[in-house]
């Protein structure tokens, strides 16, 4: 074949493959990274990022095939990690993208720390586009620029270490091949684009800016989505806590009114036994029967005063009942005249010896309403405080 049928050839290989352009993600299965680590021999390359932790293994290094005389090889000291590199700089010189001597495993690590997706290449030496591809396409300014400055590249040989591997698992079509693929997790990786056949540098770049144009619109997306998920879980929670908060408010007022209810029966009870017993037993008269009428007559003109006077009335009997709630959750009620002052109350809250309370204020939760030292001298009636009310202990 001659020179000029060779590159339209390359030129239709380059066509057929772009019309068929593969845009579908493939996942490779997590064993790969995991296995193609165990393939390879513990060995240490001479750069390697920091903050990588590489497994060790301890299996012996499998032995390679020879390279095509085509390729020159590397010094034999030179390690597996950094043959690629090593022999595609010996062939095409030390103007190209700065591939990563590592393993894959790192690569996707060191991709995943900056937040970039992994260019892989997997170089044939045998094949008869793999030349001018390198020299033409993948060690031009621009593409060498463009891939410095938006991926991690790494490189392997696909009859040597990984590259053996990488090539099993990706199966490439043809060659030159290419792919652009995302760390998952520590153990699997995504395949975002492949690029198969020889290219310009122009339809390089172009088909790998695509790329990262789709995958920044699927990470908005993804973002809008997360965002939308958090605003209706924030939304969900808040309705919880107000729908709890009425709840518990509910239960507070149904419990108050029972202890209310409770102590107003208690209160009449006692009421009632206190009369009964206070009530004189009538003696047998001795008296004729018309002095005794005129004796009872009198008896009562001269007793009815008294008894005015001892008869407790609606501005002195304890009708006032004060519910003291305390920060620990505890409750105590109290029955107060509603001509006592607030003052009262601070002295009955303090003779019950709460631990824990220290400076406090007394609080009317409905309507808000601040009790301090300014209004100890107000009666109870003049608080509003008839015929009953629940104070909050508010701490100073």
């Amino acid at each position: 074949m001659s020179s000029s049928s060779a590159r339209d050839g390359a030129g239709g290989s380059s066509r057929n493959y772009r019309s068929g352009f593969a845009r579908n993600l493939a996942r490779l299965p997590s064993s790969i990274v995991e296995g193609l680590s165990r393939s390879i021999a513990r060995r240490a390359p001479r750069s390697r990022p920091q903050g990588i932790q590489v497994p060790q293994h301890h299996q012996p290094p499998p032995q390679w095939p020879p390279l095509p005389a085509a390729t020159p090889t590397p010094p034999p000291f030179v390690p597996e990690e950094l043959f690629f590199f090593s022999a595609f700089e010996q062939q095409y010189g030390g103007h190209h993208p700065f591939f990563y001597g590592c393993r894959l495993s790192e690569v996707l690590a060191i991709a995943r720390r900056e937040g970039k997706h992994v260019f892989v290449y997997l170089h044939d030496p045998a094949h008869p586009y793999t030349e001018p591809f390198c020299r033409g396409t993948l060690c031009s300014d621009v593409v060498v620029e463009f891939l410095d400055a938006n991926f991690v590249s790494w490189g392997a040989v696909t009859g040597r270490g990984e590259g053996s591997g990488m090539a099993a698992s990706l199966q490439p079509g043809s060659f030159p091949f290419c792919a652009v693929v995302a760390p998952v997790s520590s153990e699997s990786i995504t395949v975002l684009q492949r690029v198969e056949g020889p290219v310009t540098p122009s339809e390089l770049v172009e088909m790998l800016q695509r790329t990262i144009d789709e995958q920044r619109v699927a990470f908005r997306a993804s973002m809008a989505d997360d965002h939308a998920a958090a605003f209706r879980a924030s939304r969900a929670e808040e309705e919880e806590r107000r729908r709890s908060a009425l709840r518990l408010r509910q239960e507070q007022d149904a419990a108050y009114l029972e202890s209310l209810r409770k102590d107003q029966e208690k209160e009449r009870s006692k009421r009632t036994l206190q009369e009964g017993t206070a009530r004189p037993k009538p003696k047998p008269s001795t008296k004729y029967p018309g002095q005794a009428g005129r004796e009872t007559s009198r008896t009562t003109q001269i007793r009815a005063p008294a008894h005015k006077e001892t008869v407790p009335s609606h501005t002195t009997e304890a009708n006032t009942k004060v519910m003291i709630r305390f920060p620990n959750g505890e409750r105590r009620q109290q029955s107060f005249r509603h001509t006592d002052t607030i003052r009262e109350i601070y002295k009955y809250a303090n003779s019950l010896g709460i631990p824990g309370i220290g400076k406090y204020q007394l609080v009317r939760s409905y309507p808000r309403k601040t009790y301090g030292h300014q209004q100890l001298e107000m009666n109870l009636g003049d608080a509003g405080f008839h015929p009953s009310v629940t104070l909050y202990i508010e701490q100073l």
